[in-house]
């Protein structure tokens, strides 16, 4: 019989994945990337190129190199935690040629259409036409895994901002920021506090005369690093929060003593950032320097834009600010699918797809949506459970048809529950009574990529290896200069320990909640 040919829409993180994924189920990819390298968003470009992501010379990514990584290929252990954009790209130029999957993508291809073959519904097949160097060519394909992100089109409300039309400097959006060169000695209002306006903000106030940032509704700030120097998402995504995360009382207990570390860090309400949700309730934003530059006032928190005049920029508060030259919108992106023929409706930002992947009205389960979340955490490791869940429903797994909306995802629940439908998923207590060494990192470490390639499809055998020895690799790119034995050590920070005890008391008040109900 002959292989299945599934086409893969662009060679970004997701789209390499998939690439590989397919090889694993023994389908034929044949991945198409408009532009002339891999990468996706994380190739930095001189110029933003129409269609495509944009990011500015300076990006670091905001989760740490073991949280984001391929589950069974390491990123090198002398790599930074946080990594630069240029390294990110290094990492996945290395994944591609150990994978030898830079031979499946055709450079330089749009794929302007995709509509379903006359006979779909008997064999789910669609026709794509590519356009190459201005010719076009029409191919049958038995699976589709669209990979094009959520970054693409930027979202400028002008019609939110009175008397934009009457200002002479000149606005735009953030994505189309790439260095604050041009920003020298000039006053630049950022709106915005999400990651993109406050890491904006911050940079351009080196250079600029003043910076505002301005916000609607104030943004929780969160700093890479946490407690003795680790990386914060280390901390954070862990399987023993995720367990008892379900529960009211340990929610908010956590959500109160983050909020009161963070505080402990600047006061959010004293800086004029402090939003009316709380830290739980949406993504923080996540930037190091913010503090830094508002209390040597090379940044001024201002609130809403009311108006807009000629030169001046008029604030909700009744604050007015002249001789303004710039203003940067970093008010987010849309997303949208205009080559799929309408087969997937984007209303608002929002789709309804089963389990963030498939479109539940099609009469077969051959398009899938990968990336297209929004978790507290890496997208790299979701993409790839997505990936090789799809590449196996395309060999003939079932799947239940259901919906799902808007793109954002508890980060470990989902990955659970993608990965029970592979399945690569593990019972946590046996692991305990089989393999207690490796049972504890799993549960009260990190939840590292690397769980999920420790059994069924796609087993990895260092699966295991890598989760005991990430913590050599964490520390590796600190041993520049070793001035005590301690680094080897593992310290858990105070806030991590307050976390268990809360988590193990709500867990004993929720069982002897049970019992009662039972005796009673």
């Amino acid at each position: 019989m002959a292989k299945k040919r599934i086409a893969v829409i662009g060679a970004g993180a997701s789209g390499l994945v998939c690439i590989k994924s397919c090889l694993e189920e023994d389908l034929e990819p044949v991945c198409f990337e408009m532009t002339s390298d891999i990468g996706g968003l994380w190739r930095f470009e001189e110029k933003p190129e129409a269609g495509r992501a944009s990011i500015y010379r300076s990006v670091i990514i905001n989760t740490s190199k073991e949280m984001m990584c391929f589950s069974d290929f390491p990123i090198p252990d002398d790599f930074p935690n946080y990594m630069h954009n240029s390294k990110i790209m290094e990492y996945f130029r290395q994944y591609a040629k150990h994978f030898d999957l830079l031979k499946y993508i055709r450079f330089r291809t749009k794929v302007c259409n995709i509509t379903k073959s006359p006979d779909f519904t008997e064999t789910g097949q669609w026709n794509v036409i590519t356009e190459t160097n201005e010719k076009q060519e029409s191919s049958v394909f038995d699976g589709i895994m669209v990979c094009t992100g959520h970054h693409s089109n930027a979202y400028l409300p002008l019609h939110s901002f009175p008397g934009i039309e009457k200002f002479k400097g000149r606005y735009f959006h953030s994505r189309d920021y790439k260095d604050p060169i041009e920003f020298m000695g000039k006053r630049v209002v950022v709106v915005g506090t999400g990651n993109s306006g406050v890491d904006i903000a911050v940079e351009i106030s080196q250079v600029a005369s003043q910076v505002f940032l301005s916000t609607r509704r104030g943004a929780w700030i969160m700093n890479r690093i946490w407690d003795n120097g680790e990386p914060q998402d280390l901390i954070l995504n862990r399987r023993i929060f995720s367990s008892f995360f379900k529960y009211n009382l340990i929610r908010r207990c956590i959500n109160h003593i983050a909020e009161q570390k963070m505080n402990k860090k600047f006061n959010h309400a004293m800086y004029g950032l402090r939003p009316q949700h709380s830290l739980c309730s949406q993504h923080p934003t996540v930037n190091d320097d913010l503090p830094n530059r508002i209390i040597s006032g090379r940044v001024i928190v201002k609130p809403n834009i009311k108006e807009f005049t000629e030169t001046s920029v008029l604030f909700d508060n009744g604050s007015k600010e002249d001789n303004i030259d710039f203003v940067i919108f970093a008010t987010g992106y849309s997303f949208s699918f205009p080559f799929l023929d309408n087969c997937i409706s984007v209303i608002d930002n929002q789709v309804s797809l089963y389990k963030y992947v498939f479109p539940p009205h099609l009469e077969k389960p051959t398009l899938a949506i990968i990336g297209l979340v929004q978790p507290l955490g890496a997208i790299m490791p979701i993409a790839e459970l997505q990936a090789r869940w799809v590449t196996r429903v395309f060999k003939g797994k079932w799947y239940v048809r259901s919906q799902r909306h808007t793109i954002q995802v508890g980060y470990i629940d989902y990955m659970d529950e993608i990965a029970a439908l592979i399945p690569v998923n593990f019972n946590i207590w046996l692991l305990f009574l089989t393999d207690p060494k490796l049972a504890w990192q799993v549960f009260f470490g990190p939840c590292t990529p690397y769980q999920y390639r420790l059994q069924g499809p796609g087993k990895w055998d260092n699966a295991r290896k890598s989760i005991l020895t990430q913590r050599e690799r964490i520390l590796k790119p600190f041993m520049t200069r070793v001035v005590s034995s301690s680094l080897s050590h593992s310290h858990q920070p105070s806030v991590f320990k307050a976390f268990v005890v809360v988590a193990l008391v709500t867990a004993l008040l929720g069982w002897f909640e049970t019992l009662s109900s039972f005796i009673i």
